[in-house]
């Protein structure tokens, strides 16, 4: 032992007199910090940025951001480099991103319905007799998922210090108008603070403090790096430049040029902190918009043609190969330890009961940790459309290492108000004009039941009220108690000809009981009792009107899996049902109808093909006008007005092409041409019905879609001379 200890104090100097150059060399290395401003799209020349300084070997030892530069920051400070960054924006949808419809495959069936007949995606709420609007035009769901996705391997970390480099995201509070930094927390909850412009994104509430755009009140935080205690500052300022007097040629101009002018005031007062040291990049985007996702990418090259004129500054700073590898070695994101789920919890602010929301999830404490299975069921819940955000989080419990679903209620609920039009011309006398407003009251007790009514105006007003009520937590059963009241104009149709045009009003009560099918269907079945008359309103006057008692059962299966309510490039739609009326419970007369119809889409590239059947037929009689079913109109016999054919026996086959021109993109709207050929009629006795007698029609048509709906223009041709033009808007043709 004697002899060991004669040699540890020569050995001690030895090893420090060895490693005492590199911690030399550590220590005399400026610290450098990174400022990036925000800027909408332009914020993506920061990577550019990112490049040049990585190909120079300069090292960045903490980050601040403010709004694009919030993200691109703080991705860059979990670990992320310069090339990855560059190829996440560059396959990123940002039309999906700023999005907050959920993808249909993850709605309830009946949220399908809403998407389907209201084609109108603003919603509104209605509290204490006034209209409460949403916080935002956009909720920014999807893009919290985005920005779950790319911070999960840090998730667990909650001290922005601790991040492979230190990082701090900067927000505007808007109520009080002050910069918040924010150096803890949930980082994907940070950055989505930090960019969320007001009125186009959702404020986040953060500590009780409502969050937006940190651009408002500190866009360039050059004094936040300053408190990181750093020796040099590189800034990059990519704000929008003010506009030349020729460019002020509107409101919209003016209001855009004074937002910037104040936030280019404070950015000022920011570079005037800087002092020799400090490196400002100011790459020359232009008049670069900052909404232009489409073509992000070319705002790289100039950041890093902006970053090459500072290289003399740069190389000041910069590290010679075997340091810049040890720096590059140490940004690697510490890895969470678990690898599986301990728990799943979800929580809420509503009135629903937690197990209604966990019915609905399919991943479970046990199973592996992986983002793609931990967003889709955030998808599923958001897919409720009961909340304006859904997120989770992995948090650390007891337990270990759990998932948290947090669902925050609708803010303008839980009276939601919906809008729909429906404008029908054939340029021939046939117009047809509806305005549609749907209130439902969701949220009425723990299973989630809720108060549907519908009011339409127009040429078919109708007055219709259910209450859903779920029986159980998963939903499976339910039963919905209804009351309808329409009027709609019908046609008796002969040999080809309307012979009278009967305009019907009826009034129904009743109550369905029904099965849920997943997602992507239902199936009901119920008792009903109405009465109603149908009037003669063009035709021979010596034809007699008809008064009715209607009663009876039903049985229907609906089916829904369509990509797309209304240019729908996949999936299947499903409507069958069967009618039993009975004097017994009502009905003047006794019979049965049978209808279904079925539609079908896929697509190869930018063609999309659909093919539909349909079929309806009455039994045990020719049943009588109320019950007639209809053709006619656009793509159910495109050459003759809508409901200029009925019957009580009817079949329809279609077949339906239609292309895309144009791009889809975060602005593009994409325009459609089609065609269609369809063969169909409706007959006064079942034995008369066959291929022979079918009228061959058909339609060439445009289309596009529309913040109020599918529009469409076309023409139909059918036998016998019969032609129509089309003008459609506000509902998918049916």
């Amino acid at each position: 032992m004697t002899h060991l200890r004669r040699w540890r104090l020569p050995a001690i100097v030895t090893l420090l007199f060895l490693i005492a150059p590199a911690m030399a060399e550590e220590t005399d290395r400026s610290k450098v910090g990174l400022v990036l401003g925000g800027g909408g799209a332009r914020g993506a020349a920061h990577i550019g940025v990112l490049k040049e300084l990585e190909r120079m070997r300069v090292p960045v030892d903490a980050i601040a951001g403010t709004s694009m530069g919030a993200i691109v920051g703080g991705l860059y400070a979990t670990g992320m480099n310069a090339t990855e960054l560059e190829e996440l924006v560059d396959s990123l949808d940002w039309a999906a991103a700023l999005t907050d419809k959920p993808n249909r495959g993850d709605m309830s069936f009946r949220r399908k319905q809403d998407d389907a007949q209201v084609p109108i995606d603003l919603e509104l709420g209605i509290r204490d007799n006034s209209i409460v609007m949403p916080k935002g035009v956009i909720q920014g769901q999807e893009l919290d998922l985005l920005l779950r996705r790319l911070t999960l391997d840090v998730s667990h970390i909650d001290d922005f210090d601790n991040l492979p480099i230190p990082f701090r995201a900067i927000a505007s509070d808007i109520e009080y108008g002050e910069a918040i930094v924010m150096q803890r927390g949930d980082l994907a909850q940070a950055i989505r603070a930090s960019m969320s412009v007001p009125a186009v994104f959702a404020p986040v509430r953060i500590d009780g403090r409502l969050l937006v755009d940190g651009g408002l009140v500190r866009n360039l935080p050059i004094d936040v790096m300053q408190a990181m205690d750093v020796d040099v500052i590189i800034a990059v300022d990519v704000e929008f430049p003010l506009y030349g007097p020729e460019e002020l040629d509107s409101a919209v101009a003016i209001t855009e040029q004074m937002v910037t002018i104040l936030m280019r005031k404070e950015t000022e007062r920011q570079i005037e902190r800087m002092n020799a040291r400090d490196i400002l990049i100011q790459p020359d985007l232009g008049t670069y918009a900052s909404s232009n996702f489409d073509e992000i990418l070319d705002t790289i090259v100039p950041g890093q043609d902006a970053t090459r004129a500072q290289a003399d500054k740069l190389q000041a700073i910069a590290l010679d190969q075997a340091a810049w590898e040890a720096y590059a070695a140490e940004r690697v994101a510490p890895v969470a330890t678990a690898s599986h789920l301990a728990f799943v919890d979800v929580k809420h602010d509503g009135v629903l009961a937690s197990e209604v929301l966990e019915s609905r999830l399919t991943v479970a404490a046990g199973d592996p940790i992986d983002h793609a299975v931990l967003a889709a069921n955030a998808d599923r819940l958001y897919g409720l459309q009961l909340f304006e955000q859904v997120s989770y989080r992995l948090v650390e419990g007891e337990e270990g290492t759990g998932a948290e679903y947090l669902a925050r209620t609708k803010s303008w609920g839980p009276n939601i108000l919906q809008f729909g039009v429906a404008l029908e011309d054939d340029f021939a006398g046939s117009t047809g004009f509806n305005v549609f407003g749907r209130i439902t009251r969701v949220g009425i007790n723990r299973l989630g039941a809720e108060w549907r009514n519908d009011v339409q105006l127009g040429t078919d007003p109708k007055l219709f009220s259910e209450f859903y009520q779920p029986l159980s937590f998963d939903a499976r059963f339910f039963i919905a108690p209804y009351l309808q009241l329409e009027q709609t104009n019908i046609n008796a149709f002969a040999q080809d000809e309307t012979v009278a045009r009967y305009r019907l009003s009826e009034g129904k009560v009743g109550f369905d009981f029904g099965r849920e099918l997943g997602r992507i269907g239902e199936f009901r079945l119920g008792v009903f009792r109405g009465a109603g008359e149908a009037r003669v309103k063009i035709g021979d006057p010596s034809l007699e009107n008809i008064d009715f008692q209607s009663g009876g059962a039903f049985m229907r299966l609906r089916f829904d899996t369509l990509d797309n309510a209304r240019f729908p490039k996949s999936g299947m739609r499903a409507d069958i049902g069967w009618t039993l009326s009975r004097p017994g419970l009502g009905a003047d007369a006794r019979y049965d109808t049978i209808e279904g119809e079925v539609t079908h889409n896929w697509t190869h590239g930018k063609s999309t093909f659909q093919v539909g059947f349909g079929y309806a037929t009455t039994l045990e009689s020719n049943g009588v006008v109320q019950d007639y079913f209809r053709l006619g109109g656009f793509q159910r016999l495109s050459g003759f007005q809508r409901g200029a054919i009925s019957g009580p026996h009817a079949a329809l086959a279609k077949l339906v092409y239609r292309r895309q021109i144009g791009e889809s993109g975060l602005l593009a709207t994409p325009i459609y041409l089609g065609l269609s050929l369809e063969g169909g009629n409706a007959w006064q006795d079942r034995s008369d019905m066959s291929v022979d007698s079918m009228l061959l029609n058909g339609s060439v048509f445009a289309g596009f879609d529309s913040w109020i709906g599918p529009v469409y223009l076309g023409a139909g041709f059918g036998e016998q001379g019969h032609s129509n033009v089309y003008l459609f808007v506000g509902a998918p043709p049916d």
